[in-house]
């Protein structure tokens, strides 16, 4: 029987649907309201339409689904760390109710309990691939990690009383639970219901003590004895408590509280760390005072007294080694008087004390050693330290402690990331190179030996095309990621902050920047992977460009500075008396402040600033090593005292040399290969006589601008103080650009765009306008978490009724793309375009003119002048893309790379190599395209070069579209769409027939919105937290072969065989009798635990690939071969396990007789 699928329902609804595909929406003027009359479908499409049947559409909703991927990065706000000695796994629980389990790289699993609540411990079932976690909500979960997604087993959660700490003894099913009021309860692993056995507080202690001991802060069993607990009350209490006669062995007191125990593996003597910064050294045979009292940072008094209480030490562990001192470790402990001192490990060896500094406040740490038993000498190899941003691991053989180099991507957020790009199925020789150019800045020091964490295994599975992950960083760097089979390794770092010079502080001049801090912060970012022509966009109103190089160059670096800011002198109004100069910032936008608070008046202090950019370039030969080598660096400048604004939008073409920007003042188009403005353009100047507005100006007041930083992506970046421009580098005719100007730059020299007199600002024949406010420039309204409430604090009404746009000043440039089509309505042939789209939903095309040689190409200039054609959607337009005749994606013209710098002669000199548009079908039907065009609530679809409208699907009413990108997918393509509330939605393409809706994220904050974003074969990425990345498929195909690219978390491996202890040492160091907990702790001796105690709660995981049939016979048949093939691979190993023993009673018997012999015919007196 077929199943039904409802996503199915979805392909049928265009035609009924409201915002559904309709056709024929003709276009008038220039294609103003293209699209604006919705035509039932069935109508034909204009002159160079092509008729709908002739593109077969591949894809349906069969090819989507929704999945989340793998997380990369660092656990945002660690609370808890556990490690597995046998399996070499690692688990860091978070705040947020998180687990991170970490083994060999490319083992990375995340799972998250659904309450949400903060993970107070967690503790491995050593070898066992299982693990318990506590909770902040008093739960206890027992996780199976013997699939790929780990899922829970088992909850129980306490009604009556909180958890405090937790032991599980190794090779124990019973697990010790300590809580807030002293008690512990005793909880079977493998039912996971509690024992009738309690330890009650009052028990514990002497009858005698008047005071309540405080919550329990420690427990664990004696090594040298299992039928012995110590029990560690707060107060500086501990108990060791007979299990087996239900009475405390020996009690010592401590008039300091504790913050954590450990025993030395004979048994006989335990650590216990204190408030005071004191370590004290306990003796069983004499409780009733410590042995040793140490305060490790404490200054020794001369008068002989107690040494100076320091502050906590909140963990020790004591760490025996058979061939050495043994090894004491602990965090905290420093004296008072070093306010100024960063977080600390101290490694005690011996009579050496070394003190590690941390660079973040330290959460949790453990030793790990050789052995898992804890009667065993511990030999300690390592220490892993869980710090509140980072994850180190410090190398214990050598004596100057290094610390191994770390294989996980936990440096994402070394700098806050401000933006992200993502990169699927990009040239195969990328990665290498990259990695080739990033490995020579690998830092030196790092231990000899292979990583400690190294459990799991993982394979690469059958997706093999290269993926890259581009992060842009607030300190101005850029980071380059290997992401291909669902891992991330770092391959390339690009410092953007070294061409500029440094800020020096206190020198008393005006500053020029428009933020205090992260003045070199990452906005935007443009690749070409093919070129490898690389573009930054930063928060300073700069943009740099770059070129791949595989050898080192010494040059200066080539600026130019561009003045792209409306000229009030030239706006024409009936009462120019009343007006001041400058528009006003705040009556339209609340102040923005970034987390950081650097929020920067900009003030005029003496002279009025003009011409000057924000940023000072280094005007010396720069040394640039391998890699992406600064070409051209452009700046917007100051004009008569306003800061310029920060840039919205930014592409690049290689094959053209060109590179534009625009922000709510205007555009730019600039040269890059003749280092040439060639147009500085106010939005306005644009349109020309196609201007679809009548625009009158508003009255302004004069007021200061708020610019604000990037640094935890508090901004949207068109949430900007708007004004308009009018460029000074060119003469305008009814808005067009009629001669650019060409100024050649030598190298190392500025060259501004604002050289041209004053006198020549203004073209004839400029109409009057009225400035109009984009909705992509409005700032966004979203609901807010308390934690990070300061960092959501704006708010964004999105209005897009065109009709309200006189209320609002500017119109700013949100989307920009090179392309080879046809600019204006009925031409026969394709051209070089660059496409403008504006935050009114207003597109507008540029025609470039390039010269028809590669010889004229460096000297010639580049024409660029407004086509005059128009189109409209509603709201601010997002992305466009071009599909030929048949429906195939058009890709824009690059150059093939080429090394600048190269050493060989013929590479230097030999022509540019240029891969230029070529229809996918034959001649005669390559005659016209199809135009993409989305915008944050509608996308369309015209015909070039007829440019009527053919597909229109309005995509939300209620909300905006905050990403759209057209990817790939199955040898075809989709639009893709990500909503601010929540929505991924995908459309087909010619035919904007939707395929996949569905509520998936709502955006909390600011950070998903403006990291979100999609790539080709169904991925897509955001970040999740500060210091995490959260990868996603939209793909069917992605989510089916999902289990086989993740990494298994348990691999079967023998527990290490335990030390034979000796004839006289297991005669005389322990306990006799053999403890048996099932005994003790079962139903039948301890009877049944109150049942309002505790709540138990079945798991909804356990058995992977049983997801249809988890309730059924099959799931049964599934659960019962499982438990089988566990069950037979027990009896095997428990028949080696025989097999050994009798080996080694033969063995005995046979030397006890050969001893026999020898000595059978010996008097007493011959021993």
């Amino acid at each position: 029987m077929k199943k039904f699928n409802f996503r199915k329902v979805l392909d049928g609804l265009t035609a009924s649907s409201p915002g559904g595909s309709s056709s024929g929406g003709s276009s008038s003027g220039g294609g103003i309201g293209a699209g604006s009359g919705s035509v039932h479908p069935g109508g034909t499409a204009g002159a160079a339409g092509t008729p709908r049947d002739e593109i077969q559409e591949i894809l349906s909703s069969d090819y989507f689904q929704i999945c989340k991927t793998v997380r990369h990065g660092f656990p945002y706000l660690p609370t808890a760390l556990a490690f597995d000695p046998v399996q070499k796994i690692l688990a860091v629980g978070t705040r947020t109710g998180a687990i991170r389990i970490l083994g060999r790289p490319g083992v990375d699993c995340y799972c998250q309990h659904e309450s949400g609540a903060a993970v107070l411990q967690l503790q491995f079932l050593i070898n066992e691939g299982a693990l318990v976690s506590a909770s902040a909500d008093d739960t206890l979960h027992l996780w199976n990690l013997r699939q790929k997604r780990p899922a829970i087993l088992h909850s129980l959660k306490f009604n009556r009383e909180r958890i405090t700490y937790c032991h599980l003894p190794f090779q124990s099913k019973w697990l010790y639970v300590g809580t807030e009021r002293g008690n512990t309860h005793i909880v079977n692993i493998e039912s996971f219901i509690l024992s009738g056995y309690v330890i009650m507080w009052n028990k514990a202690i002497e009858l005698s003590t008047k005071t309540h001991p405080g919550p329990v802060v420690h427990l664990s069993d004696s090594p040298r004895d299992e039928g012995k607990l110590l029990i560690g009350y707060e107060n500086g209490t501990v108990v060791l408590w007979d299990l087996r006669s239900k009475r405390a062995d020996l009690r010592v007191y401590y008039d300091e509280a504790i913050h954590s125990v450990d025993w030395h593996h004979e048994g006989k003597q335990f650590m216990c760390s204190h408030s005071d910064g004191s370590l004290t050294l306990w003796n069983l045979k004499s409780p009733s005072r410590p042995f040793q009292i140490t305060i490790p940072h404490g200054k020794i008094q001369r008068d002989g007294k107690k040494p100076e209480s320091c502050k906590p030490i909140l963990k020790v562990e004591y760490k025996t080694c058979k061939s050495s001192e043994p090894f004491i470790i602990f965090s905290g402990g420093l004296s008072y008087d070093k306010a100024c001192r960063r977080p600390s490990l101290t490694i005690m060896h011996g009579k050496a004390i070394t003190v590690l500094e941390m660079d973040h406040p330290i959460v949790d740490f453990l030793t790990l050693c050789e052995t898992p038993y804890p009667n065993e000498f511990q030999e300690p190899y390592a220490v892993v330290v869980l710090l509140e941003k980072d994850l180190i691991v410090v190398d214990l053989t050598q004596s100057n402690f290094p610390i191994f180099e770390n294989p996980y991507p936990i440096d994402i957020h070394e700098s806050p990331v401000t933006c992200t790009e993502y990169f699927a199925d990009c040239p195969p020789d990328l990665i290498p190179v990259l990695y080739s150019v990033g490995a020579k800045h690998k830092k030196q020091g790092y231990s000899n030996k292979e990583w400690p964490i190294s459990g799991g295994a993982w394979n690469l599975g059958t997706q093999t095309y290269p993926e890259i992950i581009i992060t842009g960083h607030a300190d101005g760097s850029i980071k380059f990621w290997d992401a291909s089979a669902i891992t991330l390794q770092m391959l390339y770092k690009l410092k953007t902050s070294k061409v500029f010079e440094k800020q020096k502080l206190g020198e008393g001049k005006p500053t020029t920047e428009i933020v205090e801090e992260d003045p070199f912060a990452i906005q935007m970012m443009y690749w070409c992977p093919e070129s490898r022509i690389f573009c930054v966009a930063g928060v300073s109103a700069y943009v740099i460009v770059y070129r791949f190089s595989k050898h080192e160059v010494n040059t200066e670096i080539v600026s130019l500075e561009v003045r792209l800011q409306y000229d009030v002198e030239d706006i024409i109004t009936p009462e120019p008396e009343i007006i001041p100069p400058f528009p006003d910032a705040s009556s339209q936008l609340p102040s923005l402040k970034s987390l950081s608070g650097s929020t920067n008046t900009v003030a005029c202090e003496g002279t009025m600033k003009d011409s000057i950019p924000c940023l000072s370039v280094k005007t010396r030969p720069v040394r640039m090593p391998p890699g992406y080598q600064a070409e051209l660096v452009i700046q917007l400048v100051w004009v008569d005292g306003e800061p310029p604004q920060q840039i919205t939008s930014l592409a690049i073409n290689s094959a053209y040399g060109l590179v534009a920007f625009g922000n709510c003042n205007g555009l730019a188009v600039v040269d890059f290969m003749q280092k040439t403005v060639l147009l500085s353009m106010g939005t306005i100047d644009l349109y020309g006589s196609s201007d679809p507005y009548q625009r009158q100006p508003r009255s302004p007041r004069k007021n200061k601008q708020f610019s604000a930083g990037l640094t935890e992506l508090t901004d949207s970046p068109v949430s900007l103080e708007l004004e308009r421009c009018k460029s000074p580098t060119s003469d305008h005719v009814n808005g067009h650009c009629t001669s650019p100007t060409s100024q050649t730059c030598s190298s190392g020299k500025r060259l501004s765009s604002a050289d041209v007199t004053k006198s020549n600002r203004r073209g004839p024949g400029r109409p009057p306008f009225r400035k109009a406010q984009s909705a992509a420039c409005m700032e966004i309204s979203l609901p807010v978490t308390t934690e990070e409430n300061r960092e959501n604090t704006f708010s964004r009404s999105r209005s897009s009724s065109v009709s309200s746009i006189d209320k609002e000043s500017k119109e700013a440039i949100t989307a920009l793309y090179f392309m080879e089509t046809f600019s204006r309505k009925n031409d026969s042939t394709v051209s070089p375009c660059l496409w403008v789209g504006t935050g009114l939903g207003m597109v507008l095309i540029i025609s470039l003119n390039l010269p028809a040689t590669e010889e004229l190409r460096q000297t010639e200039p580049v024409m660029v002048s407004p086509s005059g054609t128009v189109l409209t959607l509603k709201g601010a337009v997002l992305t466009f893309s071009c599909l030929d005749c048949m429906g195939a994606l058009i890709h824009s013209p690059y150059e093939v790379w080429r090394d600048p710098n190269s050493i060989d002669d013929s590479e230097k000199t030999r022509k540019r190599k240029l891969v230029m548009y070529s229809p996918s079908s034959s001649q005669e039907m390559g005659d016209h395209q199809f135009a993409v065009i989305c915008s944050e609530k509608q996308a369309k679809v015209f015909s070039l070069p007829s440019q009527t409208c053919l597909y229109v699907h309005n995509i939300t009413e209620t909300s905006f579209l905050l990403r759209a990108d057209v990817v790939t997918l199955c040898n075809s393509i989709c639009l893709a769409c990500f909503c601010a509330n929540g929505h991924i939605m995908t459309m087909s393409l010619p035919s904007l027939r939707p395929m996949l809706d569905v509520n998936y994220l709502p955006v909390t904050d600011m950070r998903i919105a403006r990291t979100f974003c999609f790539t080709n074969e169904g991925q897509a990425l955001y970040l999740s937290s500060p210091t995490e990345i959260q990868r996603l498929t939209y793909s069917q195909e992605m989510c089916d072969n999902l289990q086989d690219m993740l990494g298994d978390l348990f691999t079967p491996v023998e527990t290490p065989e335990a030390q034979n202890r000796g004839f006289l040492k297991g005669l005389f160091g322990g306990s006799g009798q053999t403890f048996d907990r099932e005994e003790l702790f079962g139903e039948a001796s301890a009877g049944k635990a109150s049942r309002s105690l505790a709540q138990h709660i079945p798991g909804s995981g356990g058995i992977e690939g049983m997801k249809g049939a988890a309730g059924g016979v099959i799931g049964d048949l599934a659960r019962a071969r499982l438990a089988l093939d566990e069950r037979g691979q027990r009896l095997g190993e428990l028949d080696e396990k025989t097999a050994s023993m009798m080996a080694s009673a033969e063995a005995f018997s046979k030397h006890a007789h050969e001893l026999m012999l020898k000595y059978k015919d010996k008097k007493w007196y011959q021993f």
